[in-house]
């Protein structure tokens, strides 16, 4: 089952492309609640080259690695990755008039609901939108 969250950020191409793929970004806007954030992030930007992200409870008291392969980037594009339990995802960024449009669609896990799963990619995607909106 696929899932696809998108939103719309008021800022231009690059600025959402750099914000999406630069590691120190990363660590500032992927996170799906206040209690939650990103430590530790890395990417290779090219086809065959690795991400990783560390995600933590802020008490400690859990975290996961978000990991994978990209499998095809289009600059300003498009990136797809397969994450390292074999899901397939697809990012798409489209410049719609003053802003850009980013949809992901994602395979679904199998031990959450998929309504959860939609939830939580949805709230990490709009941090995303008000992180790049407010950056100078």
């Amino acid at each position: 089952m696929d899932i696809t969250v998108e939103t719309t950020i008021n800022a231009d191409l690059d600025s959402v492309w750099k914000c999406w793929n630069n590691p120190e970004d990363i660590k500032q806007w992927n996170t799906a609640s206040e209690d939650w954030h990103t430590t530790q992030s890395d990417v290779d930007l090219r086809v065959g080259g690795r991400f990783s992200s560390r995600m933590e409870a802020k008490d400690g008291s859990m975290g996961f690695d978000f990991e994978g392969t990209y499998t095809k980037i289009a600059d300003k594009e498009l990136l797809e990755y397969e994450m390292d339990d074999k899901r397939k995802v697809l990012v798409q960024f489209e410049q719609n008039g003053d802003g850009v449009k980013v949809s992901e669609t994602f395979e679904a896990e199998k031990e959450n609901e998929p309504e959860m799963q939609r939830k939580g990619w949805q709230s990490i995607l709009n941090n995303f939108a008000r992180y790049v909106e407010n950056q100078p």
